[in-house]
């Protein structure tokens, strides 16, 4: 026979069992932020997040029997009782501040559970601490500043991986083509004056400096400037064996055809993607960049090992008409991780879906991705996001290094026939 203190405490357990089970039933749907600069100068890029992540959301919402992805088996979040995802999206223009006020007004006056972002590095940085102060998730998806992850956060996520990853493999493909006899010798590292180019340079420099690299140009620039001709005639002048530039898109495309008023065309062009993963950038200067080639996290042409690859991007080209990039893979991939999480977590709750993103191991090949799997370290960096590098030949991509992964040998130099 129960004692009456046992019986008060089944009783009080039994109560709290059934009042999580009727909260899990009464969430009708989990509310997301997603933070991307919908007008301005980027706005192209935030249109083609939210593309994007309304893919994912489909593909949570609504049981996707063929699809061996998180939640694709499923309609909604079977943990929260089949919850369905809600994004609420925010504009932050690609200015910090603006990034720091709205994550501020989705936490406060939204209610979301986690926010989405941000594209901008720098808008990610202030994002970030917001959302640290109040215990909510921030899930990184296509930032890549290395001292984003490194400033101990216990909310920040990122799945991809950061532009230290990105930069070693860059010089690991250089290295390899120095031991097949090309004569590599200088560089030119170019960037803009936000985290992301600041970030990317330092450690380009620190690789270059280990490798045996010189460097004969080191040039900061401020971004959205309206002209770069000084800029290109010192690179010009250097002419170096590889020019390394770190440039968002309108940037990249100013670069480009600043090059070409000037009558610059580089030996060959090794990019830290951002712009030049975007096919706006390609579209506006047609083939006057032929063979250049871009670091990534992402390659359409995985779709021959990974037929899934190919399911995905046909559902996000049905409503984009583009394919897939470098960075709506990673935002696709991003919502999907956050989403798994809070479905494990059972909860909206910010510290257990925190804690429940901290216990995240899903394979690779759950992934669109050509990672070895996603599990976050203690700075909520994924270290298993193994980087490509893509070259841009005949209006396409194709991976051309590592050698594992590549599908094509690289054109080297860019002039190569």
């Amino acid at each position: 026979m129960l004692s009456r203190r046992r019986f008060v405490q089944a009783t009080a357990i039994a109560a709290a069992s059934l009042s999580g089970a009727a909260r899990a039933q009464a969430t009708k749907e989990v509310v997301i932020g997603a933070l991307y600069p919908l007008s301005g100068a980027s706005a192209q890029i935030g249109v083609d997040a939210k593309t994007a992540f309304e893919t994912a959301v489909e593909i949570i919402n609504n049981a996707q029997a063929d699809m061996d992805l998180p939640l694709a088996k499923d309609a909604g979040l079977s943990g929260l009782g089949g919850a369905k995802i809600r994004l609420i999206f925010a504009d932050h223009q690609g200015d910090p501040q603006k990034g720091r006020a709205e994550a501020e007004r989705l936490i406060t006056q939204e209610k979301v559970t986690a926010l989405i972002g941000s594209y901008q590095s720098s808008v990610a940085a202030t994002i970030s601490q917001t959302a640290e102060r109040y215990g909510v998730p921030f899930m990184s998806a296509d930032n890549s500043s290395p001292s984003l992850h490194r400033r101990g956060l216990k909310y920040f996520f990122r799945a991809a991986a950061h532009d230290e990853m990105f930069s070693i493999v860059m010089f690991d493909f250089l290295d390899a083509l120095r031991k097949k006899g090309e004569k590599i010798d200088t560089l030119a590292l170019f960037y803009e004056d936000t985290i992301f180019g600041t970030d990317s340079s330092n450690v380009q420099r620190k690789l270059a400096g280990e490798r045996g690299y010189k460097l004969v140009s080191d040039i900061k620039y401020r971004a959205n400037t309206p002209s770069l001709t000084a800029e290109v005639q010192q690179l010009k002048a250097g002419n170096a064996d590889v020019l390394m530039p770190s440039s968002y898109t309108t940037d990249g495309i100013l670069l480009v055809k600043t090059m070409s008023e000037l009558g610059y065309k580089p030996k060959a062009m090794l990019c830290q993607a951002a712009g030049f993963s975007e096919q706006a950038l390609y579209d506006a200067v047609g083939k006057q960049i032929e063979n250049v080639i871009t670091r990534g996290s992402f390659s359409l042409d995985l779709a021959a090992k990974r037929p899934l690859v190919g399911k995905v991007n046909a559902m996000f080209k049905s409503k984009s008409n583009k394919d897939l990039n470098d960075n709506t893979a990673r935002e696709f991939m991003a919502l999907l991780i956050l989403a798994d999480a809070i479905d494990r977590a059972k909860s909206t709750d910010g510290t257990k879906v925190r804690d429940a993103l901290a216990q995240t191991d899903i394979s690779g090949e759950r992934t669109i991705m050509p990672w070895k799997r996603v599990k976050f370290d203690e700075n909520g960096q994924n270290n298993d996001a193994d980087p490509v590098l893509l070259q841009y030949k005949d209006a396409k991509f194709l991976t051309v290094f590592p050698e594992q992964a590549a599908v094509a040998q690289a054109v080297w130099p860019m002039g190569k026939a």
